[in-house]
């Protein structure tokens, strides 16, 4: 095969050339314009999602806020409630029964066994006014909280 390569056969190589060239532009002009509409729809989702996170965000941030305002009032009238008059009084009393209680069913007549449940009873006392055994109690019932199955009878002789 031999090509004479003239003038009209150099334009038509050149011709044929150019066309490739624009239908190659035509279709990257094409291509392109779809993968921005694809870009600017995944931008659009991307928005949405992040304003919606960021309103979920904001809500939790003033609610967790509002907790903690609650809690700490919750605490102040806990603390201020404990120091009316008549409760250290009150507190004492009950550290007291209850070591009574325990020190006659333990050990009767002893001075230390009266030190050992006086202590107990103190450290007892204290749990349930930090609310430990309240909660137990209101989870697991009211014999929950109660660790010895003794039932006490108070007599009255007079």
């Amino acid at each position: 095969m031999n090509v004479v390569w003239n003038a009209e056969t150099f334009l038509i190589v050149i011709g044929g050339i150019v066309l490739g060239w624009v239908l190659g532009l035509i279709k990257s002009f094409f291509t392109t314009k779809k993968y921005k509409k694809e870009l600017k729809e995944y931008q659009d989702h991307l928005e949405r999602q992040m304003k919606i996170t960021d309103a979920g965000n904001r809500t939790l941030i003033e609610e967790m806020g509002s907790l903690k305002k609650d809690n700490e009032n919750l605490r102040i009238s806990v603390k201020t409630l404990g120091q009316k008059p008549g409760r250290a009084e009150l507190r004492l009393l009950n550290v007291y029964d209850k070591a009574l209680r325990k020190m006659m069913l333990q050990a009767p007549g002893f001075s230390s066994a009266w030190e050992t449940s006086l202590q107990e009873a103190e450290r007892e006392y204290e749990e349930n006014e930090t609310g430990l055994k309240s909660i137990v109690g209101k989870v697991f019932g009211a014999g929950a909280t109660n660790t010895n199955p003794t039932i006490h009878k108070i007599e009255h002789k007079g």
